[in-house]
């Protein structure tokens, strides 16, 4: 039975895209969201009004916007900068990662985001990856559980989540009221070595590959996710990107294939 899963085009597909690129490729292509990457050094105020505009008129709506990454000292103000442009595109989601080895420093940053949201339309998500200080779906699940906030959400990354060596268990023993969407992509399984830090992130970065092209545990990881369940598609290739250096072409190409084997 085909899968009903919305997918959005995660932002990590284009890393040369502007802004307004991301939006009009992934609305070209016909995804049913988008992702958007802020660069808070180079966001501007009218950065954020062109983008609302491109939004409108193609009628895209944002996923997430990302990446607030949490560090070693004091809370970084341009993390909470980032949750408002969010919350101005009107983006249902801001992605998290640390790499603050401080595990209750990242927790107290990660609350502040929480209570800086309020009861406002968005989700603060924490992801996981051995490439972080976050490590492991269990290491993330004890800080949302000990913020307890309403609008935490734990980010699962089919990727992070098979290397940090997560299972099917882990994922099922989420509650629901923490996935608020996933991100999915493929990759050769074994792939990169777990203890090679350097692997992983060229492997995160560059490694990924259309969903079914690879052996990661995708349709057993689909079947715990809730159905409707926004999907992000974060397949970061290198070859995907040398492959369609058309920006738009990349996009459909990645939807093309996310779609086929959704319907699979």
């Amino acid at each position: 039975m085909p899968r009903q899963h919305p997918l959005s085009m995660a932002a990590g597909i284009m890393p040369e895209a502007t802004p307004l690129q991301l939006v009009e490729a992934a609305a070209r292509a016909g995804f049913d969201y988008g992702g958007m990457w802020i660069d808070a050094a180079d966001w501007t105020a009218q950065t954020t009004r062109e983008v609302k505009a491109a939004l409108a008129a193609t009628g895209l709506p944002l996923l997430d916007v990302e990446v607030v990454w949490i560090q070693p000292g004091p809370p970084n103000p341009d993390h909470l900068r980032i949750v408002d442009i969010g919350l101005e595109l009107g983006a249902r989601n801001v992605l998290c990662v640390s790499s603050d080895p401080n595990e209750g420093a990242t927790r107290d940053k990660l609350a502040l985001l929480m209570d800086h949201v309020g009861d406002a339309p968005i989700r603060i998500n924490l992801e996981f990856g051995i490439f972080t200080e976050v490590k492991t779906i269990q290491q993330a699940s004890r800080i949302l559980d000990a913020i307890g906030s309403p609008v935490g959400g734990l980010l699962i990354d089919s990727l992070h989540w098979r290397r940090s060596g997560g299972t099917l268990a882990d994922v099922a023993a989420i509650p629901s009221r923490w996935l608020s969407y996933a991100q999915l992509c493929d990759a050769p399984d074994p792939g990169a070595d777990p203890a090679d830090a350097a692997a992983i992130l060229e492997e995160a970065l560059d490694g990924r590959v259309a969903m079914g092209a690879g052996g990661l545990p995708l349709n057993d990881l689909a079947d715990i996710l809730p159905p409707a369940l926004p999907i992000a598609i974060e397949e970061r290739s290198r070859a995907l990107r040398e492959g369609f250096p058309d920006l738009n072409a990349r996009a459909a190409e990645l939807l093309r294939t996310s779609r086929a084997w959704m319907a699979s």
